[in-house]
């Protein structure tokens, strides 16, 4: 059970959280300096149940919590660019990011900076709507913005997982014309086509891309996967003067960037964190007005007693995402 330690911190009795796909980098080792024991999760709505006396938050209010940890006073937080804060973390991710922070796949969690990181629910929001503003949401969100998409357009995403399908929804609703889910998993591409996309298998891709654009290749794509083999697929989609948008999370060190190809093209690559604390407001705005659903990518409701059971499903791409229900 944690207590406020500094006066701008606050204690969260948790209501909802999710497994997300950056989770599975420490699920699978593949962050050997990942500290053993770490409470994971970063995704989470909850109640306030207390505040230090510089929080503005009560106890009693319905909160989502932001998966980025900000101070919200800094030069880069004032730029809105709060991955970049001197103070940044995550919750649930050691210190891959900054300073080690419990998660929130628990039944309470500390949040620092509460008047930043947690924002009231709105009345008209479930607690489970409003966990998708906490990251997954935001990041196809920014993604969608970062684009700079021109109405009508063909877009490809490569990832069908939570966060390729909220891109997907996120650039329907600012008039992307045909989106493309391209992802391995058989289930994965179903669940694609029950949103309305169309589907392909990587290897079907440029073919599919090749027949929608006449060839050309596509004005924009996302890449939300985080692996060189997705962003080397992206990259080969692309079009003249395309955009290329990477929000997956990415941990190489030596992918063979294709300069020459890239340069023919002129293409522009940009790289995209999610800042649910910029954003969640008008997230919340297209949530109420129901032009975006993000339950819609829900695969598994699980109590957070069968949380290893969610792992278990979403580590074999069984589950698009799973939620989990506290309580």
């Amino acid at each position: 059970m944690p207590t406020v330690a500094e006066p701008g911190d606050a204690v969260v009795r948790v209501t909802r959280s999710a497994i997300c796909g950056t989770d599975l980098h420490p699920y699978r080792g593949e962050l050997p300096d990942f500290a053993a024991g770490t409470v994971l999760g970063h995704e989470f709505t909850g109640v306030v149940v207390e505040a230090g006396v510089a929080a503005s938050v009560k106890p009693g209010q319905r909160v989502v919590g932001s998966d980025i940890v900000a101070c919200g006073r800094c030069p880069m937080c004032i730029r809105g660019w709060h991955y970049q804060c001197a103070d940044v973390t995550l919750f649930g991710y050691s210190t891959v990011v900054g300073r080690s922070l419990g998660g929130a796949q628990a039944e309470y969690v500390l949040v620092p900076h509460a008047d930043v990181v947690l924002a009231e629910i709105p009345d008209d929001l479930t607690d489970e709507q409003a966990l998708f503003t906490g990251d997954v949401l935001a990041t196809g969100y920014q993604a969608t913005l970062a684009a700079g998409m021109a109405p009508g357009d063909t877009v490809v995403v490569v990832g069908g997982g939570a966060v390729g399908l909220t891109a997907g929804l996120c650039l329907r609703v600012t008039g992307a014309g045909a989106i493309v889910i391209a992802e391995l998993a058989a289930e994965r591409r179903q669940a694609a086509a029950q949103l309305g996309f169309l589907s392909s298998h990587p290897d079907e891709l440029p073919g599919l891309v090749a027949q929608l654009t006449r060839g050309a290749g596509a004005p924009v794509v996302v890449e939300a996967v985080g692996t060189d083999a997705a962003l080397g697929l992206a990259l080969s989609v692309a079009g003249p003067q395309a955009t290329v948008v990477s929000v997956g999370a990415h941990h190489g060190v030596a992918f063979p960037f294709p300069t020459g190809a890239a340069f023919a093209r002129e293409l522009t690559v940009k790289f995209v964190v999610g800042n649910p604390i910029r954003v969640r407001d008008t997230l919340f705005r297209l949530i109420a007005s129901g032009r975006l659903d993000p339950t819609a990518v829900v695969s598994h409701r699980l109590p957070l007693t069968d949380v290893v059971n969610g792992y278990d499903l979403f580590d074999r791409q069984e589950a698009t995402k799973v939620v989990l229900v506290h309580g």
